[in-house]
């Protein structure tokens, strides 16, 4: 019923246009259609490389980019009382927010780029581009050539006639990504202002947060899909078919992920990790990055985990997965690695249940230690964002080196239609190793639509078996 269900929608995006959409929102309906597979590697194998060759992706991206600046920056630009934004840009310097704003093909702005997006009394906003080399749809073009002088005074009429009284531009001290707008590019913008105006110069960063971290529909029906690529990955990397005890070693499988990744034309944004722990070869818990494991050539018995992130159609992943590799007389993963990895989806229950919306990003972090504790679970969370940036903005849930308060952006409040990785630990001790501790390292990608949260391809029940 479900797949019927997707399929209808799917068509509905063929008939207006969208055939590479359409054909990635019916390769993730099967995603979509059971939230909780048993096993990654079993359920999305079928679907998990249905990739889009980059010429192909063009029409998708701006597709979706067009109704985000058509429905959602509206909306958002009402919710921070702006009554325009300003975004400039210099070429190979370019505000982080910019490749989120314009079409594609797009390697970096042109020159200088100068992007203005004017809010009527209707609430409707106008977006224009002040710019050498004009980006046609869905922007319009304000100024037909000339000299930099010449651009920059353009710009500050515009700005004078339309007469807005709250200007953002994107400096922000709590926000990286909303902190775009360089001190040269202020200095020019204050000049070619009219007496008075750089008083109406506000910072943009509550827009710029709510842009990056809000998920519309049709990004919302493609997240499965992207997501299922990463848990793909994983379970290819993580089976014998990579990973041969006795042979391979934790950086010959993390170059695998990567070339994986890249041979399917994906970008990773960061290099994959693997690492092992060992029965006797304890390792203090709560080490770099929160992880406890060391690297080094793999063997049976080993318990591996890896950490993966790759960005797919402007969206990004961040996964974490666990494997065991079967000693010669086992068929399957010790119980005590079950009850292991068990406790570790309990301790994503008790997150994911804390999730309400206006909750911030500390309140839900201090729900789930006393969650965690009622719970007897030695847990540590440190989940975030998710979206155009893979440590996305939104609320910060928690560090790996800070189980307190995030100041700033640890304040930032819950909204629906937004995507996390649910990222963590939880330690325990394993019978099979004469009680020595190890961790359950979990991360998927999971959507909070304002009521529940959702897991984008699925989350880890089983381990991944290596033979």
């Amino acid at each position: 019923m479900m797949i019927c269900l997707l399929a209808s929608e799917v068509r509905l995006v063929f008939q207006r246009g969208g055939a590479a959409l359409g054909a990635l929102l019916l390769a993730s309906s099967a995603i979509a259609a059971s939230p909780e597979p048993a096993q990654g590697r079993q359920i999305i194998s079928a679907v998990a490389y249905t990739v889009l060759p980059p010429h192909e992706r063009v029409e998708p991206e701006n597709r979706i980019l067009t109704e985000r600046l058509g429905h959602l920056l509206p909306a958002l630009m009402t919710e921070a009382g702006l009554d325009m934004w300003v975004v400039l840009n210099r070429e190979y310097a370019e505000d982080p927010v910019y490749f989120t704003l314009v079409p594609q093909p797009s390697f970096a702005a042109r020159r200088t780029t100068m992007l203005v997006f004017s809010r009527a009394a209707n609430g409707t906003v106008e977006r224009l581009a002040v710019n050498r080399y004009p980006l046609g749809g869905p922007y319009k073009s304000a100024w037909s050539g000339g000299d930099l002088d010449s651009q920059w005074k353009a710009l500050g009429e515009l700005i004078v006639n339309r007469n807005p009284n709250r200007i953002g531009i994107d400096v922000s001290r709590t926000w990286p990504a909303a902190d775009g707008l360089t001190h040269a590019l202020h200095e020019r913008l204050v000049a070619v202002l009219p007496p008075g105006y750089a008083d109406r110069l506000v910072s943009a960063e509550a827009l710029v947060v709510r842009w990056i971290e809000t998920r519309i529909p049709a990004e919302q029906a493609l997240y499965p899909h992207i997501d299922s690529i990463a848990r793909g990955v994983i379970a290819e990397a993580f089976s014998g078919r990579v990973i041969t005890p006795g042979v391979t070693t934790t950086d010959d499988v993390a170059w695998y992920i990567r070339e994986r990744f890249e041979s399917l034309g994906l970008r990773p944004w960061f290099m994959p990790t693997v690492d092992r722990q060992r029965a006797g070869e304890p390792c203090p818990v709560g080490g770099a990055g929160g992880h406890c494991g060391d690297e080094g050539r793999i063997e049976a018995g080993d318990v591996l985990h890896t950490d993966v992130g790759f960005c797919y159609l402007k969206l990004c992943t961040d996964t974490q997965e666990m494997g065991y590799v079967l000693k010669a007389d086992e068929e399957d993963v010790p119980k005590g690695l079950k009850t292991a990895l068990a406790s570790g989806n309990r301790w994503q229950d008790i997150l994911t249940g804390s999730f309400q919306e206006g909750r911030s990003g500390n309140e839900i972090l201090a729900v789930t230690i006393k969650g965690c504790a009622a719970a007897g679970l030695a847990c540590s969370t440190y989940s975030h964002p998710l979206g155009f940036f893979g440590h996305s903005l939104g609320p910060t849930i928690g560090m790996w080196d800070n189980q307190g308060p995030t100041p700033q952006t640890g304040d930032w409040p819950l909204h629906r239609d937004t995507v996390y990785a649910i990222e963590g630990n939880v330690a325990v001790s394993l019978p099979e190793w004469g009680g020595q501790r190890m961790q359950i390292m979990l991360e998927q990608g999971a959507l909070f639509d304002g009521k529940s949260v959702r897991y984008l391809a699925g989350r880890q029940t089983e381990w991944h078996l290596i033979r």
